[in-house]
């Protein structure tokens, strides 16, 4: 560990989806870093200090500041360490298509399957319609956006928007099992499937994600408590 005017930490959970983009970000930038786990029924002080707005994970704190919100926190990594592979281009008009379809995965995607795991009969149809719907947009966006092929943004290493997608669709197995429904169809989204597919043989992303048993216990959970609540 650098010494302690250069020292980071992670304030996360081991089942975050949005902590494991930054603990990607820090991994493939080379960066070292503590990471401590947070307990999110009974928030820890220094996690209501360091994020007093929204008072959730993931915060990355650096030299003492703090920094929250996923994205955020990963275009602060690639610019406060300019060593190591890039996370978002260099060039100003490729990085804008870069923070154009993170914030359309982040925003829209996630949102629209999250009302899936959330729902269930018809408000669950037509949730599932509306991800396939962002869907279609994000594989037509893709291929117009990255006609070469592959967004990965350092041809063969992740990227900004590689660990989004990998965020919400590297975990399409678990919803598969828990929900019944597979939104990676070859067939209908063929680059973004093998985009994903691509990302998930990544050493680095294998080492990151959560053991398959217990991303199942965690969805199911989630869609139970929120099934309860909609009922009460």
């Amino acid at each position: 560990m650098a010494g302690e005017e250069n020292r980071v930490v992670l304030h996360g959970t081991w089942a975050s989806l949005y902590g494991k983009r930054v603990e990607l970000a820090l991994k493939v930038k080379g960066i070292e870093y503590e990471f401590v786990e947070e307990d999110l029924t009974d928030k820890s002080e220094a996690l209501l200090r360091y994020n007093p707005v929204h008072k959730k994970v993931p915060v990355l704190v650096h030299n003492g500041k703090p920094i929250a919100e996923s994205l955020v926190i990963i275009e602060y990594i690639d610019e406060t360490w300019k060593e190591g592979p890039r996370l978002l281009p260099q060039d100003s008009y490729e990085r804008a298509k870069v923070r154009f379809w993170a914030g359309f995965l982040h925003q829209q995607l996630f949102e629209a399957m999250a009302s899936v795991i959330k729902t269930d009969g018809g408000a669950q149809e037509r949730a599932v319609k509306e991800v396939h719907e962002k869907m279609r947009v994000l594989e037509e966006g893709i291929n117009g956006s990255y006609p070469g092929g592959s967004p990965f943004i350092n041809g063969d290493g992740m990227g900004l928007l590689d660990i989004v997608v990998w965020s919400i669709l590297g975990a399409h197995k678990v919803q598969e099992e828990v929900l019944g429904i597979n939104f990676l169809d070859p067939e209908k989204y063929p680059t973004v499937t093998s985009w994903v597919k691509a990302l998930i043989e990544l050493p680095l992303v294998k080492e990151a994600m959560p053991p398959h048993e217990k991303l199942v216990g965690v969805f199911q959970f989630f869609r139970a408590r929120a099934l309860e609540s909609a009922a009460a």
